[in-house]
């Protein structure tokens, strides 16, 4: 499983850690990924995504899953939001809303 937002894409980075005497060591900063089950509505169930504390604050402000993928453009989504995107647009022709 990568180590990798859905919503926002963000990843592993890589820095150093300094010691006092200036010594540098290389060290990983890992992103916040939490494990959530996040309700959508056109769909009827809970979709379950790994995604940063930012990016569900992202999903919050913007009314939701559903609006936020459908309003977002898709040059901004990751391939899996991507995926996401298109079952819930292809739920939401099949009802006609």
């Amino acid at each position: 499983m990568t180590k990798k937002c859905l919503v926002t894409g963000k990843g592993v980075q890589t820095g150093n850690n300094v010691s006092k005497s200036n010594r540098k060591t290389r060290r990983r900063f890992m992103p916040n990924l939490q494990n959530v089950a996040i309700y959508s509505e056109i769909l009827g169930q809970q979709v379950n995504v790994r995604i940063t504390s930012h990016g569900l604050r992202t999903i919050e402000k913007n009314g939701g899953l559903d609006l936020y993928l459908l309003n977002t453009p898709v040059s901004k989504l990751t391939p899996e939001s991507k995926e996401l995107r298109n079952r819930i647009a292809g739920a939401k022709a099949k009802k006609g809303l």
